[in-house]
């Protein structure tokens, strides 16, 4: 069984030559090549993964962005790449250990085809943990899997659902949630959770987790047009009730200017949820467009160490002509 790790990297300078001495020997038992997807790192990080290259250029291969486009991308990059029979994802900030690896390998023996892992004893804030705990129920009410992690990196997947997920064409899409789609045997398990180094903070920031929780939502299911259709029947029922009662109450009152703040209310709730369902079909039109355009998802600056071939260009080690990745 041959093994293809993909870590992204974005600036993580000082945490490559350790995550390397810690996965060398966790990988010597297996016939192993370790792909690094480099996503515009404006650091030291390249230049320390050409060194690492040229150091074992058996094992190491490097693909580099000419400009950062996401990790999700420089997943999606490297499982392309991945030759392996089984491909496993890991960050590169050593929260994740790379000593866990076999135990996930265990586990794709045993005939799962996707195998999760939920962090355990996780070193994040409280308010980190309250909203992916959150976003992870969400994504398993969608996708009809019961895994209680979806956002640790360190996961497995096999050739025939990397293949799938190679097939797929999106623009913008979530790795963990897509494999899920294409795999029949789904698995989690306990991983170990560290400190980040040196105290470095998370680069997911509130609004990229929204970011990604949108695209997540737009991207694997229409329950929020659903949504915004069924609350918009409720506000137009309520709407018409409103009106009956207001025009009895004139008969039976009379006129009066009491009544002048509510209809005022009662008009801002129906502008804000008129706003919020074009802004729900803002959101898939959005991912429409980004579609109908089809501009690649990234675009390779240098591949190294990647064998010969049509899709690599150059041999080992040169630098070789940009590439887009569609």
């Amino acid at each position: 069984m041959k093994v293809s790790v993909v870590i992204p990297v974005f600036e993580e300078e000082k945490n490559l030559d350790p995550l390397w001495e810690r996965l060398e020997p966790v990988l010597a038992p297996y016939d192993a090549e370790v792909i690094f997807v480099d996503d515009g790192s404006t650091d030291r990080s390249l230049e320390i993964l050409r060194r690492m290259a040229g150091e074992r250029p058996d094992r190491i291969r490097v693909i580099s962005f000419n400009r950062n486009y996401g990790q999700h991308a420089a997943v999606l990059a490297g499982i392309e790449a991945a030759s392996g029979d089984v491909v496993v994802t890991l960050d590169a900030d050593l929260q994740n250990p790379p000593e866990e690896i076999p135990k996930v390998l265990g586990k794709v023996e045993e005939g799962y085809d996707v195998v999760g892992t939920w962090r355990l004893g996780r070193k994040d804030s409280f308010f980190r943990r309250w909203a992916s705990r959150l976003s992870n129920k969400v994504t398993a009410r969608l996708l009809g899997v019961p895994l209680r992690d979806f956002g640790c990196m360190l996961r497995a997947y096999r050739r025939d659902v990397v293949d799938s997920m190679k097939s797929c064409r999106e623009r913008s899409t979530f790795v963990p949630a897509l494999a899920c789609k294409f795999g029949r045997k789904i698995t989690e398990i306990p991983v170990c959770h560290a400190d980040r180094p040196g105290g470095d903070k998370s680069r997911y920031s509130l609004w990229k987790l929204l970011r990604l929780q949108a695209d997540l939502l737009t991207g694997f299911s229409s329950a929020p047009l659903k949504l915004a259709t069924l609350v918009g029947l409720v506000v137009a029922f309520l709407s018409v009730v409103f009106g009956v009662y207001l025009g009895i109450r004139r008969l039976v009152v009379g006129p009066e200017n009491e009544g002048v703040f509510t209809l005022f209310a009662v008009l801002f709730f129906l502008m804000g949820v008129s706003f919020l369902a074009m802004g729900i079909m803002g959101e898939y039109l959005a991912r429409i467009y980004d579609e109908v355009r089809a501009r690649p998802r990234s675009v390779i600056r240098e591949r190294i160490n990647f064998p010969p071939g049509p899709s690599s260009g150059a041999g080992a080690g040169r630098k070789e002509k940009a590439e887009a990745v569609p």
